[in-house]
């Protein structure tokens, strides 16, 4: 039982070890089974070629890991979006460039491949297309471990990563949320292959400990070199997008936490309090065999005689050689 206890408390002590200083940090890696979809919803003002006319408009965003093609340590996403004009709720996702009701506003797909620490582009991936894009900067969430600092957030539009400040922190649904924005003014670009300047305004909620986006503003302005504006649209993550990311964040950080936190003292604690009555019993099942054996040498002792040792009779065995030496 001794040996079970002493065990018991030291193997648990090496998964505290090994849960806080090894396990905690492997975990704090981007999913290769990731494959989310988001939904965001808003107003815009879209030029029609004599006016701007307002219309609610609904956006979809697919992000999908391909872990075949993906490693230990950087992940390959293939993505898709597409913004319409529509209500949300009220119709399809997305629509095709044909469409008869003429609601697709843009449409488009994506590689990019990013460290799945800290989120950065890696745009040497042996694993991305020939062709693909050179990014930078973090894509599609921020590292785990989220610090109150400047991050680059690439942004697809202005073709590069823009400084993207800490400003506050907000509570959405109980989670505690860090706030980070960053602004563009007059990006060159093109519209329809005529070169035109964009404009935004972009806020994003993070979870803190996993680093994904729980909510998301953006305010967006496209403009021809004329000065006409092409497209003024402010769209968000939904409310109930919102939801489901928060209730995935909370259950990640749980998760997270235990591995990192509660099993490592758990761990301690109850390894050393197993430890502790193992070597208590030990120490004492030590001592209790010693004190038998300094009893029996205390009997041998009260029955020394002063000339000798005493038979099992009590008669001094030594007695019969003095007196054969004395002489009358």
């Amino acid at each position: 039982m001794t040996k079970v206890l002493v065990f018991l408390g030291a193997f648990l002590l090496a998964v505290a070890v090994v849960a806080k200083f090894y396990a905690a940090n492997e975990v704090k890696r981007t999913p290769l089974d990731t494959n989310t979809v988001t939904h965001l919803s808003g107003k815009a003002s879209i030029f029609d070629g004599k006016s701007m006319v307002d219309t609610p408009v609904t956006a979809l965003s697919t992000t999908l890991a391909d872990s075949a093609a993906s490693t230990k340590d950087v992940v390959l996403f293939k993505t898709s979006s597409c913004l319409i004009k529509a209500e949300a709720g009220s119709g399809p996702d997305c629509v095709s460039a044909d469409d008869p009701q003429k609601r697709l506003i843009a449409a488009g797909t994506d590689v990019f491949a990013t460290d799945r620490r800290t989120g950065l582009a890696v745009s040497d991936f042996k694993g991305l297309p020939a062709d693909a894009e050179r990014k930078s900067g973090l894509m599609n969430k921020f590292p785990f471990d989220v610090e109150k600092k400047t991050y680059p957030f690439w942004d697809d539009y202005a073709k590069k990563a823009i400084d993207t400040k800490f400003v506050g922190t907000e509570k959405l649904n109980g989670l505690e949320t860090y706030k980070f924005a960053y602004e563009v003014k007059a990006a060159p670009i093109e519209i329809s292959g005529a070169a035109g300047t964009y404009d935004t305004e972009k806020t994003m909620w993070i979870d803190p400990v996993t680093g994904s986006i729980q909510k998301q503003e953006q305010h967006l302005v496209q403009r021809m070199a004329s000065g006409q504006t092409v497209i003024d649209i402010n769209f968000a993550f939904t409310p109930e997008q919102v939801a489901e990311n928060v209730k995935s964040a909370k259950e990640s950080g749980t998760s997270l936490k235990q591995i990192g936190s509660t099993v490592p003292l758990l761990g301690t604690v109850v390894g050393l309090l197993l430890l502790a009555v193992g070597l208590l019993m030990w120490f004492s099942n030590r001592k209790r065999n010693a004190g038998g054996a300094s009893r029996y040498d205390d009997d041998v002792d009260r029955n020394a005689g002063v000339g000798g040792l005493l038979d099992s009779d009590g008669v001094d065995d030594t007695a019969p050689i003095r007196r054969s030496n004395h002489r009358s």
